[in-house]
């Protein structure tokens, strides 16, 4: 290919999307989604092509908001962006790594993954490839297609405010197949909600057919954590995600030789060098990697291979209210990552009121999923969904 890539348009859309459920955790409420979206068109001879990626911003893990990250993409990116002109997948793969982390010491991981992951979209695209190939370049042994996508299944989510309701819903879930379960904790009545839950699952447990977690978001000191010990264990609860603020990672190692639970961590894990740091301190057993916290598709490989050489297990979170653009760059991480403990994410429908293409990404029953086909992520947006769930005019760069 002789003509270069160039980007001709940036564009960038501040959505607000109703949830069908209202979910609350120990740093947060919610009942709508707040995704940023970027939109990268290619100029001349590519100009059909166009390339999507979405992000979420929470103040409580990376210290940004969809405002800081709109602001960023203008600030930060958007001049990188005026320069990427590459000849070659391995090209554009060379310049989508050099994409920063920070600026001036603050994380800007969010920013980073939304325009990221549309720079990936369009360069597949244009050079025919898919998101899996980026393993071979990378040089990540193991790694690559088919990864483990067929032998996964994404987790339930444990909601409902009354037992009535909390019971109803979860069994709806494994009436549908689904067999790893996630409930919220470090909020008010969460241990009625977690023995409600185990009255529902307990023989299952025993049988060991299902998985039980339980995430704290950082909402715990160390003796109420040290305190929840005993009514998790009791009811069945194998591994507890971020029970204590980062600041407090050091009195991890201490919790974990408290309880059979397997340590989680999520808040405390934002960068590789993080994830190194985490490994070398022994505490935890499983590092929980979320694209857009993570900072797109790439450093949530890097991650996930520091955490599979060193023994430790993935687990593929997701940030409440993603859609279909986030979903399927979770199943390419799938399709390139050989092995996954636990999977979040792709709920589509089930949670979304409006997604942003007629072909949703959302796991099946049992939690299974089937891998996109086609260059690039494999959704196609409407552009008339994003004009319409916006809250307000989308910024427009021409580059």
């Amino acid at each position: 290919m002789n003509s270069p890539l160039r980007l001709r348009e940036l564009r960038v859309y501040r959505l607000a999307i109703p949830l069908r459920f209202r979910f609350e955790h120990a740093a947060a409420q919610r009942d709508t989604a707040d995704p940023v979206i970027v939109r990268l068109v290619a100029a001349a001879p590519y100009a059909h092509h166009v390339g999507y990626g979405e992000t979420l911003a929470r103040a409580y893990v990376t210290g940004e908001t969809p405002e800081s990250v709109i602001e960023d993409i203008s600030n930060v990116f958007k001049s990188r962006l005026a320069e990427f002109r590459p000849t070659s997948f391995v090209e554009a793969l060379e310049l989508i790594e050099t994409l920063p982390m920070q600026d001036g010491g603050r994380i800007v991981t969010a920013a980073r993954a939304a325009v990221e992951l549309a720079l990936l979209d369009l360069t597949c695209k244009v050079f025919q490839r898919r998101p899996p190939d980026v393993a071979g370049w990378m040089g990540l042994p193991g790694f690559g297609a088919p990864g483990c996508l067929s032998s996964v299944c994404y987790s339930g989510v444990i909601v409902g405010q009354t037992r009535r309701k909390l019971q109803y819903l979860l069994r709806l879930q494994r009436l549908f197949g689904l067999r790893d379960f996630k409930l919220k904790v470090a909020v008010d009545r969460w241990e009625e909600r977690l023995e409600w839950a185990s009255q529902v699952l307990r023989r299952s447990l025993e049988q060991k057919k299902v998985t039980l977690r339980v995430d704290a978001n950082a909402g715990w000191s160390l003796a109420e954590a040290h305190e929840a010990i005993t009514a998790l264990e009791r009811n069945g609860v194998c591994a507890l995600e971020q029970p204590l603020p980062d600041a407090h990672d050091a009195d991890l190692r201490y919790l974990a030789e408290q309880t059979s639970c397997d340590l989680i961590a999520d808040e405390s894990l934002l960068t590789a060098d993080d994830a190194e740091r985490l490994i070398a301190a022994g505490a935890v057993r499983v590092l929980n990697i979320r694209i857009a916290k993570n900072g797109g598709l790439l450093p949530a490989l890097r991650i996930a291979r520091l955490a599979l050489a060193a023994g430790l297990d993935v687990q593929l979170g997701c940030m409440v209210g993603e859609t279909s653009i986030l979903s399927a760059a979770g199943l390419a991480f799938l399709e390139t990552c050989p092995n996954v403990r636990f999977v979040e994410g792709a709920f589509g429908a089930f949670l979304l009121r409006h997604d942003l293409t007629p072909r949703p990404v959302r796991f099946g029953i049992g939690g299974r999923a089937q891998p996109r086909t086609g260059p690039g992520f494999g959704v196609d947006v409407d552009p008339a969904a994003l004009d319409r769930l916006s809250v307000e005019r989308a910024r427009a760069t021409q580059l």
